[in-house]
């Protein structure tokens, strides 16, 4: 048996080059997707050394553009979109309008196609939702108005492109017949047929999935396996996808979208994108190495005027556009600064289309090529402008609507962690009327925890000023109740070095854990599955 195949090849390649990039990139306080295209550069066709096999990294792109899209399925909050829908959607629709009028312009210099100006210019509108994600996060904004604002708008961006992308082969056959001199029939006749099947499609999916797809879930769930979840939510998400492909003529993104979602509305979606988010990572920097194999360097040194002109479309078009319609519909300079700063890149939309408007023979190579160039370089620049716009200005907007936890007494409880074992500790402690401040990054259950009357720090507990905000000076005892024994260990070191006196209880899973944690020098660790077995033998008599 060979030990060698083209498909091994071009895994381990892509997957050993993005890790070594990507952790650069990290390191220099990039976003990892940086890395990840480097690595798909390094290992493409247009550099020296070893190529991955193109065709074979395009069909595992495929299955990273269908778990892509299935994450942002999941993560689709109509609730969120209608917090901030008045500004959100005129805002982001104006926006992508004025995008792409300025890339198409720029295809029309340079003599393309109208639909390859119009692909050109909708992937210079689109933002990443990563890096946008990062930024927010990273300033603290992310529950703020602003930053809901800019998630909603992200959320319609979103929505026009999943539309754009099942409307564009159907318009790459009406410009095709158009050219052939085809009727009137024969150019409506494309898009009549695909909207019928993208209505088909969807009404199937929410009269008929919303309905299976969570009872198939719930039954999984009633056999007890963690296997078969897993298993039973990437059927979904493929299945779909590839079904809505093979049935109703929609692309694989579409499919994907809708099942995740559907599952999204169910209460099993955080386990589900807890389940299948490492995999959907891994498939995901393959894609972006994929992308990332059909960039020419040559570009940068063949085009630089038209590159220039792109970059300055993602990062000036796109901000004055956002800037100047978040302050006609009446919002602060801050919220307006900080909209227009977060948007001024672009990401994963963009790459799809990009390969897809070059698969149907609408956009030139050299379009494909100036749009990932303009990625790469507004997502190197997104931080540094962003922390820019950003830096020395007061966050009142803030300060004004987040519930501030309130100043803890001497000698309480922080609680790191507000999932399954998290939720317990925090009723036992408010049972016994225990002062504790909870420490919880998840958005969702830190608005449970809030709706329950906790005392709530949104953010990471791996981040000091999130562990100076719960009191962790002042406190006399840290409970680490997240699931990850080494990340509760990094917490240890975190509170240690801000209070060497604090007493920590951490939760550990494996002996791994606990060996690692006892080095660590962790006085108090729970191991469950210890826990249990001393129970169990305690409650017949053999303990």
């Amino acid at each position: 048996m060979p030990h060698h195949t083209p498909l091994i090849g071009t895994v381990v390649a892509g997957l050993v080059v993005a890790f070594i990039l990507g952790a650069i990139a990290h390191r220099l306080k990039m976003s990892p997707l940086v890395g990840y295209l480097l690595a798909g550069i390094m290992v493409g066709p247009f550099t020296p050394g070893f190529v991955a096999d193109a065709s074979l990294a395009n069909e595992l792109a495929e299955i990273g553009v269908i778990l892509l899209m299935f994450g942002v399925g999941l993560h689709f909050s109509l609730r969120d979109l209608l917090s901030v829908r008045n500004i959100a959607v005129p805002g982001a629709i104006g926006q992508i309008a004025v995008a792409t009028l300025l890339g198409m312009a720029l295809a029309h210099f340079q003599g393309w196609s109208l639909l390859g100006g119009l692909v050109f210019g909708l992937a210079l509108s689109v933002a990443s939702t990563v890096v946008l994600l990062r930024a927010l996060q990273g300033a603290d904004l992310i529950e703020t108005r602003r930053g809901r604002i800019a998630v909603g708008w992200l959320i319609v961006e979103d929505l026009v492109m999943v539309l754009a992308l099942v409307m564009l082969p159907a318009l790459a056959s009406v410009m095709n017949n158009a050219e052939a001199g085809g009727g009137m029939e024969a150019l409506l006749a494309p898009l009549l047929g695909t909207l019928l099947k993208v209505v088909g499609f969807v009404a199937l999916m929410l009269i008929v999935g919303r309905r299976i797809i969570p009872w198939a879930l719930h039954w999984v769930v009633h056999t007890g396996s963690r296997e078969l979840f897993r298993l039973a939510v990437l059927a979904i998400a493929l299945g779909v996808a590839f079904g809505a492909a093979i049935a109703f003529d929609v692309s694989f993104a579409l499919g994907a979208f809708f099942a995740g979602m559907i599952l999204g509305e169910t209460p099993l979606s955080r386990r589900a994108t807890e389940e299948t988010l490492p995999l959907r990572d891994a498939f995901a920097v393959l894609f972006f190495v994929s992308v990332g194999m059909l960039f020419n360097p040559a570009v940068l040194v063949q085009q630089p005027l038209l590159l220039l002109a792109t970059v300055a479309i993602i990062i000036v078009g796109k901000s004055i556009a956002a800037f100047a319609i978040v302050r006609a519909f009446g919002h602060p300079t801050d919220t307006a600064l900080t909209i227009s700063a977060s948007l001024a890149q672009i990401g994963e939309f963009s790459f799809i289309l990009a390969s897809l408007g070059t698969g149907l023979g609408v956009l030139p190579a050299e379009g494909r090529d100036l749009i990932l160039a303009g990625a790469i370089i507004s997502i190197f620049l997104n931080p540094i402008i962003f922390s820019f716009v950003v830096r020395d200005r007061k966050d009142e907007e803030k300060e004004e609507e987040e519930a501030v936890p309130e100043k803890p007494r001497m000698g309480h409880v922080i609680l790191v962690g507000y999932g399954r074992v998290g939720k317990l500790i925090a009723a036992r402690l408010m049972e016994r009327k225990v002062h504790f401040v909870l420490i919880e990054g998840d958005a969702d259950r830190a608005e449970e925890a809030e709706e329950a009357g906790l005392s709530v720090v949104r953010g990471s507990a791996l981040e000091d000023r999130h562990l100076k905000a719960a009191g962790i000076t002042e406190a006399r005892r840290l409970l680490i109740a997240v699931p990850e024994g080494f990340e509760g260990g990094a917490i240890h070191e975190h509170a240690r070095r801000l209070n060497p006196e604090i007493q920590v209880i951490a939760r550990a899973h494996s002996d791994a854990e606990v060996a690692h944690l006892e080095g660590l020098g962790v006085p108090h660790i729970v191991m469950g599955e210890r826990e249990l077995a001393s129970r169990m033998l305690t409650l017949c008599g053999a303990g």
